[in-house]
């Protein structure tokens, strides 16, 4: 199933078009009826001459509703480029086209409505080579042209069959497990409640699902599903879908949010985007795009005001693109590679657009002579031009260890399951009790591991090991990132764990044989007498090996006497004949 949106001036015939393709009056509202003017989005579907169901978004063509034109152009598969050949190009037609080439949509068709008003043949040909030469470098360059009349209902046939034949390039859009549908019309039906509609992203909803409301925090269940006014047991991505929600009331949702999978999608006020300056500011000095410039953002179908922080540099031409961050006044609910459009908010005008890189960085990332570091501006990069595996990777580098939750929306990546396997699999990550790590990671860790216990048998060899809480708190892990480690080192024969200590594998307590001078010493069957007791000169044993004593005596040979008990007993005698 695919989708595509209108674009073009107010008064070129839209609307007129969707009518006479279609059979369905997009204008739903009284006030567009009454002045025949699209005021919001308007929806109508129709079938391809092959059968493939094909869902039409009318966007309204006013630059006073230029904001309702960017909610409805979000995730479309193509576009069809609405242009007056009595007029040709106008003000609105070049903006809607800025937007559409700063959104990367792949694939167009240009309809020269009203051709039956053009003065002639000849009148045709020149308003083409007009558009042809507007269109020119965007992703749609070979766009066909189609001259066209709803109202006399010439070229409707031929403009069809190059709307099949443009979406027939268009690559399926895949399900990778995380279903997302931006809201952009929010109505109740009696006898049904809450429904919401939307393009459908990134995965597939089915009857009884549990679902997320973001950035409001709000679940609901799925009651019912209809696309194209046909109920459905499941939906896939791509189509456009209305969803009929339990569980939430009208009041509490508005356009923008997003529905997704509970715990697949969460929101943000930071965003590092690779910007890219369409049309430089008329009120800027010299046309300059400048640091700390306030903007309005546009995101699927949400929007929010946003500071915009340059990374490399203070001033963005032009024409230019450069790395940013997006400081948000309200959060929005985005994904990395997701497009956006920026504009000023006065005068209003689209400035720009550019991709999400990173929807959760770590932090506001710090500018020193007007730049990032070299670091961030490195990892940016790797982000952006990098293989979903590198993506992946740089994610695990940046985490550290890591659960499959965090890193998943870290990398933000569509094939992440298949992603993590293959690098499990070749041994660039492990996995340890849900513990996720690059491989390396993993050995480094491991190493001082074992070499803090090295170094304590050295220091203390008649113990039998570190204690667990000795070793966890100098490693400065986490609790569940420590045990997962020591199971690791454990499992690999390279330590050993005792419950409350732990040791290498090869440490074990070896007393040394005693010597034949120490063994043939004794000391007599009674104390010494305080004349006569004197220490011996010479170094002694250590206290661990004279903790007791052979005697030659017979009575003291059955037994040891331990040296500390003697010197106490030696201690109390003396006393005890003092006292007397």
């Amino acid at each position: 199933m695919r989708t595509i949106a209108t674009a073009g001036h107010v008064d070129h015939g839209k609307s007129t078009l969707v009518r006479a393709l279609t059979g369905i009056d997009p204008d739903r509202l009284k006030e567009e009826r009454e002045r025949e003017m699209t005021i919001d989005l308007g929806f109508a579907w129709m079938k391809l001459p092959n059968g493939e169901a094909l869902g039409l978004v009318d966007v309204p063509g006013h630059i006073d509703f230029i904001e309702n034109m960017l909610a409805g152009v979000g995730g479309i598969d193509a576009a069809l480029i609405v242009i007056a050949a009595d007029e040709g190009i106008m003000p609105q037609t070049r903006e809607h086209l800025d937007i559409l080439r700063l959104l990367h949509i792949p694939k167009a068709v240009v309809a020269l409505t009203k051709s039956d008003l053009a003065p002639d043949a000849e009148w045709l040909e020149l308003v083409a080579a007009e558009v042809r030469g507007l269109i020119t470098g965007a992703p749609f360059a070979d766009a066909a042209i189609m001259p066209c009349s709803a109202r006399a209902k010439t070229g409707l046939d031929a403009l069809v069959r190059a709307l099949q034949a443009c979406l027939a390039d268009v690559p399926d859009r895949r399900d990778v497990n995380r279903a997302r549908l931006p809201i952009d019309r929010i109505f109740t039906m009696a006898g049904f409640g809450t429904v919401v509609t939307g393009t459908l992203l990134d995965g597939a909803f089915a009857v009884g699902d549990e679902v997320e409301i973001v950035p409001a925090g709000l679940t609901a269940r799925i009651r019912g599903l209809q696309t194209h006014r046909q109920k459905r047991e499941r939906a896939e991505p791509g189509g456009r879908l209305a969803i009929n929600l339990s569980g939430v009331d009208v009041g509490q949702l508005r356009r923008g949010q997003v529905v997704a999978r509970p715990g697949t999608l969460a929101p943000t006020r930071l965003i590092d985007v690779s910007l890219e300056v369409q049309r430089a500011p008329s009120t800027a000095s010299e046309g300059r795009f400048a640091h700390n410039t306030d903007v309005k953002v546009f995101a699927g179908a949400a929007e929010s005001v946003a500071r915009v922080r340059l990374l490399e540099g203070d001033i963005l031409a032009a024409r230019e693109a450069a790395f940013a961050q997006l400081e948000l006044r309200e959060p929005l609910a985005v994904a990395a590679g997701d497009r956006f459009i920026v504009r000023l908010p006065s005068p209003s005008i689209t400035v720009g657009g550019g991709r999400i890189v990173d929807p959760h960085p770590a932090g506001r990332h710090r500018r020193r002579a007007g730049k990032a570091d070299a670091a961030t501006l490195s990892h940016l990069r790797a982000l952006l031009e990098g293989t979903p595996r590198e993506r992946l990777e740089n994610a695990l580098l940046a985490l550290g260890f890591c659960a499959r939750p965090a890193l998943a929306k870290a990398a933000d990546i569509l094939e992440f399951e298949a992603e993590l396997a293959g690098l499990l699999a070749e041994g660039g990550a492990v996995e340890v009790d849900g513990v996720l790590g690059l491989a390396a990671l993993w050995r480094s860790r491991q190493t001082q591991l074992l070499d803090l216990l090295a170094a304590h048998h050295r220091a203390q060899p008649l113990q039998f090991g570190l204690s667990r809480e000795s070793a966890w708190t100098r490693l400065g892990l986490g609790p569940r990132e420590f045990g997962a480690l020591v199971r690791w080192s454990v499992g690999q024969g390279l330590a050993i764990d005792d419950a409350d200590t732990l040791r290498t594998a090869g440490h074990s307590i070896v007393f040394a044989p005693p010597s034949s001078a120490r063994s043939t010493r004794c000391w007599p069957s009674s104390p010494p007498s305080r004349s006569t007791h004197r220490r011996p000169r010479t170094a002694g044993p250590s206290s661990a090996t004279r903790s007791t004593r052979p005697c030659s005596n017979s009575a003291a040979s059955a037994r040891s006497i331990p040296m500390s008990r003697y010197y106490a007993r030696r201690t109390r005698t003396r006393w005890a004949g003092f006292g007397r």
